[in-house]
């Protein structure tokens, strides 16, 4: 019963959406300009860039604080707090309001990694730059996020396989989510990050 309140209480959570509420009281819809959906990203390329850190920071500690709810709940069940963190990521991904719909999930997928496992999501988080900085695409981030948090999370616990599967999965869903990203990275359509710091920093 308790990971079935987690999974439902985590998916709301997931759902709430500072991109969609910040379009409404700006009178812009950015799912017609920018990346297209509701995103921390998108929301400073249409808004600028204290829009988009305020969205990143909401999603990320929305993920954080469901996941911490859960381990206090059940603080000898390992897989409860990552199955809520991952309802969460599900929920900002796949909002039921706005026709499943929603962002990317990166910074709500952080948010789980950082309250899982801190040390964790700091060596994510500068692989991931140092692979996007060096591959010069930002897809790398996700990709590379997903595929190594089950590891960290299998050395966290032992190995437990419930745990691991349950690490996948919200690895699964964050690469399905990126998938045109991750296409367009292979046939060279997407935007070069190297260029893109280089265009921010001229601007200045």
């Amino acid at each position: 019963m308790k990971i079935i309140f987690c999974i439902f209480f985590g998916y709301l959570i997931g759902t709430l959406s500072p991109s969609a509420l910040i379009s409404k009281v700006k009178k812009k819809n950015i799912r017609n300009s920018g990346t297209g959906n509701l995103g921390a990203t998108n929301v400073m390329l249409n808004f600028g860039k204290a829009y988009g850190v305020l969205v990143m920071l909401f999603d990320v500690f929305k993920a954080y604080l469901t996941v911490k709810l859960a381990a206090y709940l059940c603080p000898v069940d390992a897989i409860v707090p990552l199955v809520a963190g991952t309802a969460v990521v599900v929920g900002h991904i796949y909002p039921f309001y706005m026709r499943f719909k929603g962002g990317k999930g990166l910074a709500s997928f952080g948010g789980l990694v950082l309250a899982y496992d801190p040390t964790a999501f700091l060596i994510l988080m500068l692989l991931g730059v140092t692979l996007m900085l060096v591959l010069n695409y930002a897809v790398f981030i996700p990709l590379s996020a997903s595929a190594l948090f089950p590891v960290f999370v299998g050395f966290h616990t032992s190995y437990s396989t419930p745990a691991i599967i349950a690490a996948l999965v919200a690895g699964v869903i964050l690469i399905i989510a990126h998938i045109d990203n991750l296409a367009a990275t292979f046939d060279g359509t997407a935007p070069k990050i190297r260029d893109y710091l280089k265009n921010s920093f001229i601007s200045k």
